[in-house]
């Protein structure tokens, strides 16, 4: 997460920030609130799904990696991927966004 920002305070103002989109936002699984990695879990309904996995860069910026690969899946193929990725790390946070209008954005770059 960002220096200094716990995952746990990251996650609610995702939460927050989409609340004053108007994006629904729901934490689906809680993870470990200081150090828990985040899968974020974007939902385009008839575009497919895309669950993003926390990731790093070298010069240890915040990023994010495309979790089920470069082109949106069924919602049941990233539940799939989410539970695999739960059943490894039980610290895991899930934060799922429905976002119909392609309005939400990470911060970081997805590499």
């Amino acid at each position: 997460m960002v220096m200094g920002l716990t995952t746990g305070l990251w996650v609610s103002a995702q939460v927050r920030l989409c609340d004053r989109a108007f994006i629904p936002a729901t934490v689906v699984r809680r993870g470990d609130p200081d150090a828990g990695t985040v899968l974020v879990k974007i939902n385009r309904f008839e575009d497919g799904v895309t669950v993003f996995t926390q990731a790093s860069t070298l010069d240890d910026e915040p990023a994010w990696s495309l979790g089920t690969g470069p082109a949106p899946v069924t919602e049941p193929e990233a539940d799939a991927y989410i539970a695999r990725q739960v059943a490894r790390d039980p610290d895991l946070w899930v934060l799922e966004i429905e976002d119909r209008r392609s309005v939400y954005k990470l911060d970081g770059k997805v590499v």
